[in-house]
């Protein structure tokens, strides 16, 4: 296994985290009989719960690029110390950006989300030379 994939592995268990962490929030919120039930009526999340769910949303969307980044490298051999270390910041990044999103980090968490999206660019880019 590449170092990139085994990245890649460790991101969507902290996809899992990160589901967990809404779960309990969202339940302690609306309570386990609303979360429970058929949820026929909307009620919103807000603060925290609502933070943490744009956050786990957001890394769907980092991993639909760092995948395919993933992909790249790997099928085509390009593995390297570069390419290592972009996906493990990339890790890094996705794992700081969750309390960074949770906790309101201004602009911390903006700047957490472009290294992750940086570092991701720049793999696919040293696979491509």
């Amino acid at each position: 296994m590449t170092p990139e994939l085994l990245v890649l592995a460790l991101a969507l268990l902290l996809q899992v985290v990160q589901y967990m962490l809404l779960s309990v929030t969202a339940n302690l919120q609306l309570g386990t009989r609303y979360t429970t039930s058929p949820r026929d009526e909307h009620r919103p999340l807000s603060g925290i719960p609502a933070r943490l769910e744009r956050a786990l949303q957001n890394h769907f969307e980092a991993l639909t690029l760092f995948t395919p980044a993933v992909l790249v490298v790997t099928l085509a051999d390009q593995s390297s110390t570069v390419t290592t270390a972009c996906a493990w910041i990339y890790l890094a990044a996705r794992t700081l950006y969750i309390p960074a999103y949770a906790y309101g980090w201004v602009p911390g968490r903006s700047i957490i989300w472009g290294v992750g999206f940086f570092a991701t660019i720049i793999m696919l880019i040293a696979a491509l030379l």
